[in-house]
């Protein structure tokens, strides 16, 4: 601190000895506040004691040279603060520090300067509030202390400044409202306020700033209307009010400003209908009233506001037509704008009397009907912008005699035909967008000789025919939009020429052929699209050479061979080649692209490893790789992409476990590993990813169990397991993935009941897939809550038991399969619609589309009757027949006993009894046995008497009937 001192005493006396003609105090404290600047150019270089302080740059010395009357350091490159020391300047008029790098703040000192009538700090980097000792400059005249970093209000004190005649505050970050003493200033001619975060109302004392001339205080925070005290600033001609939000009607009281030049009330909420009043300005020169809610028809008529240049009314809800008086023949209009209103009719023929108009823009409206063929009347046109709305009729051939047209804008239209061959006359075109019209025909060769086109935007047309072999000639053009559209042919080897093209988008055609090699030169070029086209063959190896490509989109072609020509660049952030015949392996130079996030090489013939580069591509977020032939394990250093959302390698030979640090990718939103041929278990880890939408690990070797980790996937769409070898039960933890709609476990070998809680996946509507499983049970009636479902199989299980009855609330089902289960009973009747092959291998169920649950009754009654009367039958046959066999019997013994009485009677002796005898217990012996279903039984020897017999037959026919009886049983 000592030194510092010595430092200031000695630099004292120096400046007493070397000043000529006496002591100059203030040479002494310019160095002092030299010495807080930075000077990095050497501006301040000749302050020095060695020359008069009057010589110095940027001061000016007062008559008698020993007092600084101004400072004028502006654009000076200077850096640091403004010292304190400034406050001993006391003859100091004016300070101009303005358009430096000064930081710190604004040093309340400066309020002692009481001469100072000039004060400049503006664009800086001043912090802080602004000194309220500010206020105290009472000579003060101008003050500009804008585009800085200050805050805070603006201090009532600089109603103090009553010779103040330029306040200048704007590109600040001040609040509050604006003080009510800004009406004390009675001199004040100019006041800007603009873009600050001002807000409250405007106050009614502005009224008091009586020579105000300009005020502008757009880009804050204003609310309210504007006060009707504004009328009596009789001086004003520009009132910039615009981006804030202002209300309520425009006041009529604005028509009072007679000489108003610039009105600017864009951006606000002002509503109602334009005062007609505001014809009665007739020195305006410029109005905008864009971006309100103003409505009506228009009124304003530039036949009384003659000179009125600019008039900008877009962005409202203005209706009907233009005026019919609109335009005077001599009018000043140059700019018209009154795009995205409601307005309609045809073209306003009124606007062709508009002979000075530059820029007309009707584009967002609802005009319709043909262009007038005397639009050519507008000789000093140089943008016609007639977008976004309903023109119909061909393009006049008339506008090619705009030869000022610089932008034509007819895009979004119904124009039909061919572009005229006159376009070509159109020297000074730098820009034609037909875009999203009906056009068809050639794109005519006369283009080519609008040497200055810069951007051609002819998309979605029908435009036939080949790509115009001279457009090599338009040596400015930047952008050549040709998408959706029937071009065919090659691509001109000539556009290569075209130096300066930054983007070539000839997608959506039937372009054939091959790149052409002249596209080496293209190196501007950071855009190409060539999708859904016929370009085949290899790529050029030139394009390699093209270092600032940043989007290729080359697929759903026939291009193949290796894609190393595109990776020449290090800027690309979307590469797609889906859909053609790439083969090869992927070049490690694509992970040069640090910031790549799209990577589309899907459905090509690429081979080998994913490449371990890919972990330094940390901007990736899609991923798709799916459809190829690589191999090998997935690249653990994916991992470090941690932007990935998508990530998508199905349906390749990719081996190996499902890597576990998956889980720590927390963007990831979609995972398909389908079709490969991972094994081991579906890793917990997997919980982690919970913005995962889409899971699929379909058609892999997967093992284990589904962890229950899976139920931290709240945010999951889609979960598809289906075709591997996964076991045990359904974890209940998936009642948590509330948002899942399609849902496929089959083809697994899940085992246990179906979980009741899969009745809370309300959302559920593509597929419910359990089918050919193990899963044994009930169908939970709780499925009857899926009411969003549309298909649901769960055939080829073990499931029994009733179809509960809550499936017949599933009215959106339109695929079921039920079939292949040990299900019974009557099925709801809202399943009759469905075919009968949903329900077959469930021989117990019915009703529609199946036999009527009492059919299916009757059937089973009829076969047990059937059975019954086979059985009756056969007892009935077996018993005529037992009984045939006793009735021939006793009539034989009957004949036997006749014939013995008869021999016995005839003959009186017993040599025939005896004989007789011995026949009958042969007969006897005979017939003993007589088999009945493969066993045998006895017949009992009736006795001798008659009355013997007959109680014997009596007591054989009780036993046959209860023979058969027992049979009638079985």
């Amino acid at each position: 601190m000592g030194s510092i001192q010595m430092s200031h005493i000695m630099l004292f006396f120096v400046t007493l000895a070397v000043a000529p003609g006496g002591i100059s105090t203030d040479s002494f404290w310019l160095l002092r506040i030299k010495q807080e600047l930075v000077d990095p150019t050497g501006i301040l270089e000749n302050w020095s004691a060695r020359a008069h302080m009057c010589s110095w740059h940027g001061v000016t010395c007062s008559d008698d040279q020993k007092h600084v009357v101004g400072l004028n350091l502006s654009s000076s490159g200077l850096s640091g603060s403004i010292s304190r020391d400034f406050l001993n300047l006391t003859s100091l008029e004016t300070l101009d520090l303005s358009s430096n790098s000064l930081t710190g703040l604004i040093p309340s000192e400066l309020g002692q300067l009481q001469n100072l009538r000039i004060l400049l700090l503006y664009s800086n980097s001043f912090s802080g509030k602004i000194p309220s000792e500010i206020g105290f400059l009472n000579k003060l005249q101008v003050l500009r202390i804008g585009d800085n970093l200050l805050w805070g209000e603006i201090p009532p004190h600089i109603g103090n400044l009553t010779e103040l005649r330029e306040l200048a505050i704007a590109y600040c970050q001040l609040n509050g409202s604006i003080p009510v003493e800004i009406g004390n200033l009675k001199r004040l001619i100019s006041l800007d306020l603009q873009m600050n975060k001002l807000s409250g109302l405007i106050p009614e004392a502005i009224h008091g700033c009586e020579e105000l001339q300009k005020f502008a205080a757009s880009n804050n925070m204003l609310e309210g209307t504007i006060p009707s005290s504004i009328v009596l600033l009789k001086s004003l001609q520009i009132l910039n009010l615009a981006n804030n939000s202002l209300s309520g009607s425009i006041p009529v009281e604005l028509s009072h400003l007679f000489n108003l030049r610039y009105l600017n009330l864009l951006g606000n909420i002002f509503d109602g209908e334009i005062p007609s009043e505001l014809n009665k300005l007739a020195q305006l020169e410029e109005l905008d009233l864009s971006k309100n809610n103003l409505s009506g028809s228009i009124s304003l008529l530039n036949t009384q506001l003659k000179n009125l240049e600019t008039l900008v009314l877009s962005d409202n809800a203005f209706t009907g037509s233009i005026p019919i008086k609109f335009c005077l023949n001599n009018s000043s209009l140059q700019q018209l704008i009154l795009a995205r209103n409601k307005l309609s009719g045809e073209f306003p023929l009124e606007l062709l009397r508009c002979s000075s108009l530059q820029q007309l823009d009707l584009s967002d409206n609802s005009f319709k009907g043909e262009l007038p063929r005397s639009l050519d009347k507008l000789e000093e046109l140089t943008d016609l912008l007639l977008n976004n709305n309903s023109f119909t009729g061909s393009f006049p051939p008339e506008i090619g005699n705009l030869s000022k047209l610089e932008n034509l804008f007819l895009f979004d239209n119904m124009i039909t035909g061919k572009i005229p061959v006159e376009i070509g006359k159109l020297q000074s075109m730098s820009a034609i967008y037909l875009y999203d019209n009906q056009m068809s025909g050639s794109i005519p060769r006369e283009l080519t000789n609008c040497s200055g086109l810069t951007e051609i935007d002819f998309f979605g047309n029908h435009f036939s025919g080949s790509i115009p072999e001279a457009m090599g000639k338009l040596k400015n053009l930047v952008i050549l939009q040709l998408r959706q559209n029937d071009l065919s042919g090659p691509i001109p080897a000539s556009l290569g020429y075209c130096k300066r093209l930054q983007q070539i988008a000839l997608a959506d055609n039937k372009l054939s052929g091959s790149v052409p090699l002249t596209f080496r030169f293209l190196s501007e070029l950071y855009l190409i699209t060539l999708y859904n086209n016929s370009f085949k063959g290899p790529l050029p190896p030139s394009l390699f050479q093209l270092k600032k490509l940043r989007i290729i989109n080359f697929s759903h072609n026939k291009f193949s061979g290796s894609i190393y020509p595109l990776t020449g660049s290090n800027s690309l952030t979307a590469l797609d080649l889906t859909n053609n015949s790439f083969s090869g392996p992927i070049p490690s130079e694509l992970a040069m692209s640090r910031n790549l996030s799209r990577l589309r090489l899907a459905h090509n013939y690429l081979t080998g490893n994913i490449p371990s580069e890919f972990g330094k591509l940390t901007e990736l977020n899609f991923l798709d790789l799916s459809f190829n032939i690589f191999t090998g394990q997935i690249a653990p250093q994916l991992s470090k992409c941690g932007k990935l959302a998508h990530l998508l390698l199905s349906n390749n030979e990719l081996t190996g476990t499902i890597p576990f640090w998956l889980g720590s990718l927390q963007e990831i939103g979609e995972l398909d590993l389908s079709s490969n041929n991972f094994n081991g278990t579906v890793p917990a880890e997997i919980g982690n990813c919970s913005k995962l939408l889409k899971l699929s690990l379909r058609g892999n070797n997967l093992s284990g169990k589904i962890p229950p980790e899976i139920g931290n996937l709240t945010a999951l769409n889609v979960l598809n397991l289906q075709r591997n070898n996964l076991s045990g039960s359904i974890p209940s933890t998936i009642q948590q993935c509330k948002k899942l709609y399609e849902l496929r476990l089959s083809e697994n070998f899940f085992t246990g009941s179906i979980p009741a809680d899969l009745g809370r996946l309300t959302e559920l509507q593509v597929i419910l897939d359990l089918s050919k499983n193990n899963f044994s049970g009930e169908i939970p009636p709780s499925l009857g809550n899926l009411l969003k479902l549309e298909r649901l199989n769960i055939s080829y299980n073990q499931l029994q038991g009733q179809v509960p009855a809550s499936l017949g609330k599933l009215t959106s089902l339109h695929v079921l399969n039920l079939s292949n289960n040990h299900l019974q009973g009557q099925l709801p009747l809202t399943f009759s619609g469905f075919p009968l092959s949903s329900f077959l291998g469930n021989a117990k169920l019915c009703g529609p589309p199946l036999v009527s649950c009492s059919e299916l009754s009757g059937q089973k009654v009829k076969r047990l009757s059937n059975t019954a009367v086979v059985v009756i039958i056969t007892a009935i046959v077996f018993t005529s027949a037992v009984i045939c066999l006793i009735m021939l019997y006793i009539m034989l013994r009957i004949w036997l006993n006749w014939r013995q009485v008869s021999i016995s009677n005839s003959d009186n002796g017993n040599n025939g009894s005896d004989q007789q005898k011995r026949e009958e217990e042969k007969l006897v012996n005979e017939d003993d046995h007589k088999r009945r279903n493969g066993g045998f039984w006895r017949v009992a020897v009736p006795s001798q008497s008659q009355g013997e017999v007959q109680n014997h037959i009596l007591h054989f026919k009780m036993d046959s009937k209860a023979m058969n009886n027992t049979l009638v049983r079985v």
